[in-house]
């Protein structure tokens, strides 16, 4: 173990680039210890860097997340707070994906979450840390021509709201950010009703502000588990949880598709 780590020791997966690097860039102008780890080889950005510890990241391999964690520990002492920001996904008809493309999909999205979280469980316990999920406004209702990656997005949510309850008793915080579309290169060739129609608004910079505000969030008297990101998303989100679920589904749908929509 290392002396280096003065302030919070960060680990985030998929930060090679998009949000991922954008969150890991704000916490190392902190001057927070930040493991920048990736699949890519894009990680290498960081490794001028002195706070940052840079390796490469299967998450879908478990063996690859305890070896990962484990080596971050044994760097900085501690792991405060890990941010599960791994995830991929393609934008089409759910007839014109592939089989092969939804598992995946469920593999990164969802296997990725589940990896990270378990393998980080002793280490958070330890430190009575955070665990942050990135998960998608995608989750709030099913999302046309992204059927597949919304029902992962829909997993991330109730593994977070699930292990929020489950690990409070071990001085845990859990939470997610719920972002919209992105400008990233995630998005790079998708288009689809829905971005058409609402537009692809939010920059990397924007989630990440949102997520480095979800880690330095107190809980207060009423617990806040999910941080929307973006006006949009925060409309959406709050608007679902005093619609009438036939309201959310037309108001949805409206904004997703351009096809003609029931009431």
């Amino acid at each position: 173990m290392t002396s280096r780590a003065t302030q919070k020791c960060i680990f985030i997966s998929g930060a090679g680039r998009g949000i991922g690097r954008s969150t890991a860039e704000k916490f190392l102008a902190r001057g927070y210890t930040v493991g920048v780890f990736d699949i890519s080889g894009d990680e290498k950005w960081a490794e001028h860097h002195r706070n940052a510890i840079v390796g490469n990241l299967d998450v879908t391999d478990p063996g690859q997340w305890e070896a990962a964690l484990d080596q971050f520990v044994r760097e900085t002492g501690r792991l405060d707070v890990l941010i599960n920001n791994a995830g991929i996904l393609y934008g089409t008809s759910f007839e014109d994906g592939s089989f092969e493309q939804d598992s995946t999909l469920v593999d990164v999205n969802v296997k990725g979450v589940l990896f990270g979280s378990r393998a980080a469980l002793p280490h958070l316990k330890t430190s009575k840390g955070q665990l942050v999920n990135i998960c998608s406004a995608s989750a709030i209702y099913g999302t046309p021509d992204m059927a597949t990656y919304s029902a992962t997005k829909f997993a991330v949510r109730g593994i977070t709201e699930a292990l929020e309850v489950e690990w409070e008793p071990f001085g845990i915080d859990v939470k997610a950010v719920w972002p919209l579309y992105v400008a990233t290169g995630m998005l790079d060739d998708v288009r689809t009703d829905g971005t058409d129609r609402m537009g692809i608004r939010l920059t990397a910079e924007k989630v990440a502000d949102e997520v480095v505000a979800c880690v330095d969030h107190t809980q207060g008297r009423i617990t806040k588990v999910h941080f929307p990101a973006g006006l949009q998303a925060k409309a959406l989100y709050y608007a679902s949880s005093v619609g009438a679920p036939f309201l959310n589904r037309f108001i949805n749908a409206k904004l997703t598709t351009k096809r003609k929509i029931r009431l």
